[in-house]
């Protein structure tokens, strides 16, 4: 469990223990980097991973970007994932399921943090590209992505905003369910949208134009085994 010490790391890590599992903490309280290659070199093979680690990009304005905040943001946010879904593909034993939080920025836009957006679209990308190659493994893979959670990353300003506007938040034990519901789902390389009021939704992406030869269709590309 990456990011588990506090908000929704805290709260997944609790509904894991909840179904009798032994859950261990990877975060920066307990000395681990997820940035870090030579940190995941000393996991071992796990049943069930939940990768949570996450900050925010911090700027709205592109011309204000910090380029050290930028590179923390996709190194925590993206590389975090990466790095440890790498790592698991090579020690996991099969039947092993792994949960990577997202957010629903990662299908939307998001214009008051765009760095924090553009690292949950990758995350989605990456989990619905990877799949493949895990279910060759016997491993699954899922994405989930939370609307307005109700943590500390939320700050104050954007807090007030949203109550005077009487806008519904999710509570971390929601998304919480939402991963156990990701993780027994039976299905990899899905992205499920998690919003207050709603089960978690199995997110249907539309289907992207394909090329045409002669003016007929021609399908997908074939696939390298």
């Amino acid at each position: 469990m990456t990011g588990g010490a506090a908000g929704l790391g805290a709260a997944i890590a609790a509904r894991l223990r909840a179904e009798e599992l032994d859950v261990a903490i990877l975060d920066l309280t307990t000395g681990f980097d997820v940035a870090d290659p030579d940190a995941w070199d000393a996991v071992d093979g796990v049943d069930v991973a939940a990768l949570n680690a996450g900050v925010l990009g911090g700027t709205a304005d592109p011309a204000e970007l910090v380029y050290d905040d930028y590179r923390r943001t996709v190194a925590v946010n993206l590389d975090g994932v990466v790095l440890g879904v790498r790592r698991l593909a090579r020690v996991m034993p099969t039947g092993g399921r792994i949960v990577c939080t997202a957010s629903l920025a990662g299908l939307t836009s998001m214009p008051e943090d765009p760095v924090y957006a553009a690292t949950k679209h990758a995350v989605i990308g990456f989990v619905r590209s990877v799949a493949p190659a895990l279910e060759r493994r016997g491993l699954a893979i899922n994405a989930i992505c939370p609307g307005i959670a109700d943590t500390a990353m939320l700050v104050d300003e954007a807090r007030a905003t949203l109550e005077a506007a009487s806008f519904p938040l999710l509570t971390p034990a929601e998304v919480a369910e939402a991963a156990w519901v990701t993780l027994e789902s039976g299905l990899t390389g899905h992205a499920w949208v998690v919003q207050p009021g709603r089960p978690p939704l199995d997110f249907r992406f539309p289907s992207v134009p394909g090329p045409r030869s002669e003016g007929e269709a021609v399908g997908r590309p074939p696939v390298s085994q």
